[in-house]
């Protein structure tokens, strides 16, 4: 099924306004920057064009996602800094805001602000080289459960027509090596260094926001840490 960020923020707030309606205090773990700032900021979706987006998704097809990200380098750089040049469908919407706001589409983020008075925001910080063996780690596990698998039973299920599920890392890839396009072992470790720039990406645009309140992720008291800046986020 197709899902949005915009869809994202409503299920979410519904979610929190539910813990919230039984006394309960939510906790909202990971996500990309723009899907926490999605829940937690002031952040309104302009509205959508079906025959502009289409054009645009037209654009996508014929020319590659590499072209249309330098496109939307000329008309707003702000935002081809923070989207993947092989994000074809962020890309799209992009371009297609730009048009239909005559803005900038980086100036539809808004200021650091949350909808909500009693948040406190922890990162952990992880050193570059703990993170990338770690994402390595994982994307091999990924594999030795069947991922690949996982991704061929899915092929029945529409994945491959899918605009969002079929660009998801790992399904991309997969996807590549099941059309003949890459050996698996290729789409493995294109896996694994297209999940690296992610999330060095997802890390710049972390480190933007003064909420966040950054501890080490081995401490040896990060539970206590973590607690007492709840108790008292003005530490």
């Amino acid at each position: 099924e197709k899902a949005s960020v915009a869809e994202f923020q409503r299920w979410a707030r519904a979610a929190i306004a539910d813990c919230h309606s039984r006394g309960v205090s939510p906790i909202v773990v990971g996500g990309s920057a723009l899907y926490i700032r999605a829940v937690f900021d002031r952040l309104d979706f302009p509205g959508t064009d079906a025959s502009v987006r289409a054009r645009w998704a037209a654009e996508l097809d014929s020319q590659g996602s590499a072209a249309l990200h330098a496109e939307l380098a000329i008309r707003d750089p702000d935002a081809a800094a923070i989207i993947l040049p092989s994000n074809g469908r962020r890309i799209v919407r992009a371009l297609e805001v730009i048009e239909l706001t005559g803005e900038p589409f980086a100036a539809t983020m808004p200021p650091f602000d949350s909808v909500y008075d009693d948040v406190t925001f922890i990162g952990l910080d992880v050193p570059r080289d703990v993170l990338d063996a770690r994402l390595a780690e994982r994307v091999d596990a990924m594999w030795a459960e069947g991922f690949v698998d996982e991704v061929r039973a899915l092929l029945g299920a529409g994945l491959s027509q899918s605009p969002t599920a079929s660009r998801a890392l790992g399904y991309q890839q997969i996807l590549a090596f099941l059309r003949g396009e890459t050996t698996e072992d290729e789409a493995r470790e294109l896996t694994i260094t297209g999940t690296r720039k992610f999330a060095r990406r997802q890390d710049r645009d972390f480190r933007k926001d003064p909420r966040i309140h950054w501890l080490p992720y081995d401490a040896a008291d990060l539970v206590d840490q973590a607690a007492a800046l709840v108790a008292n986020p003005d530490l």
